[in-house]
Order: C-alpha cells, then sequence, then structure tokens
C-alpha cells in the first residue's frame, strides 16, 4: 500500500538523520582510535599522513564523478549503495595486518565515504525543500551526535584497554544492519523523477560555495585526523584524553548545529558564514597555544562551536541556488570540499614533519579566514524551492 506524501516525507526526515548519524559514528571510531592505529601498526607521522592521503585520494576522485553519477543513477540507489559499504571498509581498516593492505582499505573507504556523504546531503537538501524549512544544520547535527558516540565509545574502549581492531570492527560492524533498513525510507532524487538529465551549466555562485566547503571540511578534517597526536605526542596526553579531543570537538557541532537552522531562517547564511570563519581562526590559534592537554581540548571544542555551520550552509545553499540541478550542484560542492578533506590533514601531516605539528595547525587558521572572505560574494537570502505540499513522487519514495 502506497505511503501518503507527507509520510514518506517523516520517514525520509528520520532516515537521512540515522544515516547521517551512523556515518559519524564510523568516522567517530576511526578518527578517535586513529593513535591506537599508529601503534598498532608502529607508524610514523609520515606513515599517518599517508594512510590519510590513500582514503582522501579517493575519496576526492570518487566526488569528481558523483555530478554524473548521481544524474545517471539518483541520490537513493548511490547512498543505499556507498554507506552499507562504508561501514564494511572501517572493519576491513580495523583488521589490517600491515600497511600497504592498510592503504588498500584506506582507499576503499574513502571510496565508498566519498558517495555517502554527498549523496546523504542531496538527500537532506531534497527534505529541506519539500518540507520548505532549513534542516540541513539539524541533519549535520546528526552527523555530529554519531561522532560523538563514536569518540566517547572509543575513548571508554581505550580507558578499558580494548585493543584497536576489536573497538573499530565491533562499532563500525553493528551500524551495518541499521544503515540498510535505513536506506528503505530515502526519497528518489530528482534524477529519478526526469526522463532526461538537465545538461545546463551550473551557476558561478555553487563554485564559490564549493570553496567554503573546501576550507570548512580542511578544518573539521585538520581536528579528526590530528586533533588525537597533538594531545598524545605534543602534550603528552594519556590515550584516554587523546582520544577525547574528537568527541568534544563533535559535542561542540552538534550543539552549534542545533541552533544553525534558526539563525540561517533568522540571518540568512552570509552573515553567520562570515562570523564563523573569524572565530574559527580564534579557536585553531587557542588550540595552537594550549598549554596543557585540557586546555588543548577546551580549544577544540571552541572550534567545533564556530566551524559547525560551515558545510551545512554551504550544502543547503547549493542545493537552493541551483533549480532542477540541486543533486548535481550538491555533488560538486562535495566535490570541492573532499579536496580540502584530502590536501588539508595531509599538508597538516608533511609540514609537522618538517617543522612540528603546531606550527602546521598553525596554518589552518588561513582556510577559516578563507571562508569569511569567501562569504562576502554569496547572496543574502537563498531563494525558496518550495512550491506547496511534497509532491507525488514522495508517495512511493519508501518503496524498496
Amino acid at each position: 500500500m502506497p505511503i501518503s506524501p507527507p509520510d514518506a516525507l517523516r520517514r525520509a526526515h528520520v532516515g537521512t538523520v540515522l544515516t547521517f548519524a551512523l556515518i559519524g559514528v564510523v568516522n567517530g571510531i576511526l578518527a578517535s582510535r586513529l593513535p591506537g592505529l599508529a601503534a598498532k601498526l608502529s607508524l610514523g607521522t609520515g606513515q599517518v599522513g599517508l594512510v590519510i592521503l590513500s582514503w582522501g585520494t579517493a575519496a576526492l576522485a570518487t566526488s569528481q564523478v558523483m555530478r554524473w553519477l548521481v544524474t545517471a543513477l539518483g541520490s537513493r540507489t548511490l547512498l543505499r549503495l556507498g554507506a552499507p559499504l562504508a561501514t564494511v571498509a572501517a572493519c576491513l581498516i580495523g583488521l589490517s595486518p600491515s600497511f600497504p593492505l592498510l592503504l588498500c582499505a584506506a582507499g576503499l573507504f574513502g571510496v565508498t565515504s566519498g558517495i555517502s556523504e554527498a549523496m546523504v546531503n542531496a538527500q537532506g537538501s531534497l527534505v529541506e525543500r519539500l518540507s520548505g524549512r532549513s534542516v540541513m544544520n539539524g541533519l549535520h547535527a546528526g552527523w555530529s551526535a554519531g561522532a560523538v558516540t563514536g569518540g566517547v565509545l572509543a575513548a571508554v574502549l581505550a580507558a578499558c584497554q580494548v585493543a584497536y581492531t576489536p573497538s573499530v570492527v565491533g562499532v563500525a560492524g553493528a551500524c551495518l544492519p541499521v544503515v540498510l533498513l535505513a536506506g528503505r525510507t530515502y526519497l528518489p532524487g530528482e534524477s529519478e523523477q526526469e526522463e532526461s538529465g538537465d545538461r545546463r551549466g551550473l551557476p558561478r555562485v555553487i563554485y564559490l560555495i564549493g570553496v567554503i566547503a573546501f576550507a570548512g571540511l580542511l578544518l573539521e578534517g585538520m581536528v579528526g585526523d590530528w586533533s588525537g597526536l597533538l594531545l598524545s605526542r605534543d602534550l603528552h596526553a594519556a590515550p584516554a584524553m587523546a582520544a577525547a579531543a574528537y568527541p568534544v570537538f563533535e559535542l561542540a557541532t552538534f550543539t552549534g548545529r542545533l541552533f544553525g537552522d534558526r539563525l540561517s531562517d533568522r540571518f540568512g547564511c552570509r552573515g553567520p558564514l562570515t562570523a564563523a570563519g573569524l572565530a574559527s581562526a580564534l579557536g585553531i590559534l587557542a588550540v595552537v597555544l594550549a598549554p596543557s592537554a585540557m586546555a588543548a581540548v577546551a580549544a577544540f571544542g571552541l572550534t567545533g562551536l564556530a566551524v559547525c555551520v560551515i558545510v551545512p550552509m554551504s550544502m543547503s545553499m547549493a542545493g537552493g541556488l541551483a533549480p532542477g540541478r540541486a543533486d548535481a550542484a550538491i555533488a560538486q560542492v562535495s566535490a570541492m570540499g573532499y579536496a580540502g578533506l584530502l590536501l588539508g590533514p595531509v599538508f597538516v601531516g608533511f609540514v609537522a614533519q618538517a617543522t612540528s605539528l603546531r606550527s602546521s595547525l598553525a596554518c589552518t587558521a588561513v582556510a577559516a579566514l578563507l571562508v569569511t572572505a569567501g562569504s562576502r560574494g554569496l547572496p543574502a537570502k537563498v531563494p525558496s524551492t518550495k512550491s506547496g505540499q511534497p509532491d507525488r513522487s514522495t508517495a512511493d519514495a519508501t518503496a524498496p
């Protein structure tokens, strides 16, 4: 029996939030237990950088073709494939017995996470446009809640001296059946509702938004990949304290994103993005100058409060400024954002090899200022794409 459009939209909203959260859990456990991975395989800072490079390169290469893949297959099909496979790839990272196999597993995770991250944002944009209200920050809050959960689990497991492999495999493996169930709620994207794809070029502003997403994801990737090592190697923190930095950062982003949709509804996206860039730069400087592990953890939290709105507001604007091509616009912004995830943490790793980790982290404040500069070229308000109630294409959206 077909599900009514309002029910299908509600189910899709819940399923999209859940998918964001599960992706966050997997990323949270991987990021927080990175020091455990380095210890397991005796990896140096440069080798950790190569692992991140393998993952980031694969994610970036995948994201570059997402704009065309989503036109051919639709966001629903791609997300149903990508999200479950990302959890499988995370398990393979945990099981890797050697550095070469670890690089292969990291590359597979990059491919699958590149698909799932882009397409879950496309689903979120579709829910936002059909509901006629801002929800993207709330959806990304689900990602942050998941990352906090994954990070807290990592800290607890580290404190209980549970080895790296069972920690990662256990948490990622538990996410697999849940994300498979969430896949039944997704809505068909625009390319699934039309007989032929729209071949028009994207508006130029989409590429400016992509630059802002590049900077925002660079900052998030820097915290996720290097916060634990900064605390453990530079500030000599215990493993549990080192693992706590990332969940504290994500808890801060979760808190800030709970209010992000109200900010965008009231002020638009341009003003909050301008302020977020400046505040993020100050937060990074506070991390670099922190005299103790506890102070650094607090500074990471302040950075999370500032950086939290950059990516969701970028995705929301991309979906609203390309009528009829929202999935392709979000795929393009995701592709540019993933370049930040690739280049930022790898840049930090190689600069740290030559100087120090603190010095390399200080350089990322430039990316935060890039957000402030780029946001000045954005429109003050995103035109509404809501035409009324959800269309009839959502009636059978949850059909398997």
